[in-house]
């Protein structure tokens, strides 16, 4: 009997999760693990090299986000910098003489992970908390902002472009009251290289956060640019690196793939947007005209050029996920740090749709490895996966979505 030996194809749609580490970022990281490894912290000439290499790293960075090279510091990643941002401010502001907490945050209700649970951990060391709404597409009114500012807050955290339904949010504008007000605003801006603009000068930001592995760097680095003349309370004890802000070994071979994809995400910005955006709208248009009773959530101009992200009445969005992999096509059902949870999106009930719409999401994330051809594979099987599921739904009826929400 003859041995089946056909592969599944597969197709990597979940960018906005992680991205490869490109071919040239491997190629500049691999000396700095053997014949140019040292400690950047080290007097003698193999840790002086070292740190040569990482100056050169944090100066190609701050090019990229128009900035001074003394106003980055090295993490390990997004979650790090989020935390030391709102962290490192509120206790550097907020804390008396007595150590007691005074002071107030502003945040909006669709943060990632990273800024709502450090904004929880705050509130319990007794900083008060705003979470402002949004409206139906995802987007933070500039006039709520500005009412929910008070005389005690001390910084406003705003994501740039939402990692689930990606929206892009008015950054510039948002921060331009905070600045007007003498306020520091920070912006979580992990999605946005690539494909967004990255000068924190044009932003008005006094405080960014990026994650190497969201542009096709490696994973377990990223970076927290802090405005020359913020105070900051550092976190991470036990050593004098990044100026004293965030002690620890730097990554060096981490760090220096970081500041490559990040100037080569820079370089091909407005080309691949470009691409992306097309290929988003082609899959778009594809799966609403052939999949009754579907949304596409998130702002429709405003948004993340590689961001799909769709719910389908009357189906589960884990069962979609699941059936998918097994055709080979990577998906999400929501933020890869909550894909777990067994509870709607907090994003999708921030934009106010019903819970039973909200579980059945899926985000189509796009990236360099995507082309047409992937697009014509995963939709027929998408269709068939949303008609089979409705048909052993027990909720599922026609026209179940206009019931549901009114656009």
């Amino acid at each position: 009997m003859s041995k089946n030996t056909s592969k599944i194809r597969e197709i990597y749609c979940d960018h906005a999760a992680t991205t490869p580490v490109s071919a040239e970022v491997v190629r500049a990281m691999l000396p700095y693990f053997t014949p140019k490894f040292g400690n950047p912290s080290a007097l003698h000439r193999r840790g002086q090299n070292a740190k040569k290499a990482l100056e050169e790293a944090r100066s190609r960075v701050a090019k990229v986000l128009a900035c001074e090279p003394a106003e980055i510091i090295f993490t390990s990643g997004g979650t790090e910098s989020d935390n030391l941002a709102l962290k490192g401010v509120l206790e550097a502001y907020g804390l008396n003489r007595k150590r007691s907490r005074r002071g107030h945050l502003i945040i909006s209700q669709i943060e990632h992970h990273a800024i709502l649970d450090t904004a929880k951990y705050l509130e319990k060391q007794g900083f008060k908390v705003t979470y402002l709404p949004v409206d139906r597409d995802g987007l933070v009114n500039p006039k709520k902002l500005a009412k929910a500012l008070r005389k005690n807050t001390l910084l406003v955290s705003i994501m740039y472009a939402n990692n689930e339904v990606g929206t892009v949010q008015p950054i510039e504008q948002l921060a331009k009251i905070c600045r007007e007000k003498g306020i520091l605003f920070h912006t979580d801006a992990v999605q946005a290289p690539g494909a967004l603009p990255l000068s924190v000068r044009k932003l008005n930001v006094d405080l960014l956060s990026l994650s190497a592995h969201k542009f096709y760097g490696p994973q377990g680095v990223g970076i927290l640019y802090v405005k020359n003349g913020v105070k900051l309370q550092t976190q991470n004890i036990g050593g004098g690196q990044e100026s004293k802000r965030r002690a620890s070994t730097e990554n060096l071979a981490g760090i220096v793939g970081l500041s490559v994809a990040l100037e080569n995400a820079e370089k091909s910005r407005v080309k691949e947007t470009a691409r992306l955006a097309k290929l988003r709208d082609k899959f778009v248009a594809e799966v609403l005209r052939k999949i009754p009773d579907t949304r596409f959530n998130g702002h429709k101009q405003k948004r993340l050029p590689c961001n799909a992200h769709l719910c389908f009445a009357g189906v589960e969005g884990e069962s979609i996920l699941l059936r998918l992999n097994a055709q080979g096509i990577c998906i999400s059902s929501a933020s890869a740090c909550a894909s777990s949870s067994l509870e709607p999106s907090h994003v999708l009930r921030a934009l106010g749709l019903p819970i039973v719409l909200a579980h059945g999401s899926a985000r189509f994330t796009f990236g360099k490895l995507n082309s047409e051809k992937d697009i014509a594979y995963i939709v027929p099987k998408l269709t068939k996966i949303i008609a089979d599921l409705r048909a052993m739904s027990p909720i599922y009826e026609p026209g179940m979505l206009k019931k549901l929400i009114k656009e």
